[in-house]
């Protein structure tokens, strides 16, 4: 369910601020599974879930055999709300 996590400048933001936490996920998984897949893998309390669903951008680039175009792939994206006082360490397993 669960592809990575989103590590940004404005996930940190979100993170510190307002303990959320952003992943991209399978682009057929619902919130209940995701917050399900969170739960288990992290060991927090999950409050609440908002999803997005991105489309894949157009690129054109050229090269010698002409132009190419094509686009990038979907995805989907959770952020999750956890219950204060949870936290979540990503730079534990390295």
């Amino acid at each position: 369910m669960i592809k990575k996590p989103v590590i940004t400048e404005k996930m940190t933001a979100l993170t510190e601020g307002l303990n959320r936490y952003g992943f991209v996920v399978d682009t057929n998984a619902n919130k209940l599974q995701i917050k399900e897949a969170v739960e288990n893998m992290y060991g927090v309390t999950v409050e609440n879930i908002n999803t997005m669903n991105y489309k894949g951008k157009h690129k054109t680039r050229y090269t010698k055999a002409g132009w190419v175009q094509g686009r990038t792939n979907k995805f989907k994206k959770a952020i999750v709300t956890l219950a204060e006082g949870d936290v979540i360490d990503f730079y534990s397993n390295i």
